[in-house]
């Protein structure tokens, strides 16, 4: 007669209570830690880029009506590092060491800001005038300190300009762009086709909210945000 197996101790076949808990908390711990990386991961990423959707013509032909985009938060941020390391016991710094991670504020950069009037969203639109600048408008063309604009990214000459009444509200279509603001034009030449600059005037850096850069719906238009080139 042949030696039967003894049946499996219960114990060893069936996890003890005990042991379940651990393997229960161990998932809910694992859910909770995954669930907190997400948050992290979103928070972070919503931190440097913000998703912003066109509306209307202004920016064509080049950004059409409802396409979105995605916008660099951080771009033209300026960090003294001098300052960063003044935190560190025995380090006095007193001079500026400004570093800007994703480089400076450039004529040609598509950018959403706030826009000087009352509005319910950002605008979306192109930087043509840097501080300093002498902004003119002739024959169709706009003229940077006395030069024409090559911008290749219009059909040329398409730019109109009527100016606002200077005594009231300042002018707007020839003027020097003060410190600490920049002139802003749509893509949109034509009169009425792009409110901009030519009708609210300069445009605060700091109401700059961040860099357009990169195309990322409909799929068919997918890719980065043409730079002007200026020949500069």
């Amino acid at each position: 007669m042949q030696d039967q197996p003894y049946p499996d101790h219960p114990e060893t076949t069936q996890p003890r209570a005990g042991q379940r808990r651990r393997s229960t908390f161990a998932a809910i711990r694992e859910i909770v830690q995954t669930l907190l990386l997400a948050a992290l991961l979103f928070v972070g990423v919503r931190a440097l880029v913000l998703p912003y959707e066109v509306d209307g013509s202004s920016m064509m032909p080049n950004l059409a009506d409802r396409e979105r985009v995605l916008v660099n938060r951080q771009a033209f941020r300026e960090f003294d590092l001098n300052a960063a390391l003044n935190w560190i016991p025995g380090v006095d710094r007193e001079d500026e060491w400004v570093f800007t991670p994703f480089g400076q504020l450039e004529r040609g950069d598509v950018v959403v800001l706030n826009p000087p009037i009352e509005s319910s969203q950002p605008f979306i639109k192109r930087v043509i005038g840097l501080p300093g600048d002498e902004i003119a408008f002739e024959d169709g063309y706009v003229l940077v300190n006395g030069e024409r604009l090559d911008e290749q990214y219009i059909p040329e000459p398409i730019t109109e300009c009527e100016p606002r009444n200077a005594e009231v509200d300042g002018p707007t279509c020839d003027l020097t762009v003060p410190q600490g603001t920049v002139f802003v034009l749509g893509d949109n030449r034509t009169q009425y086709g792009s409110e901009d600059s030519r009708m609210f005037g300069v445009v605060a850096i700091d109401e700059i909210v961040g860099e357009a850069f990169f195309v990322n719906w409909p799929l068919d238009q997918l890719g980065p945000i043409g730079h002007g080139d200026y020949g500069e």
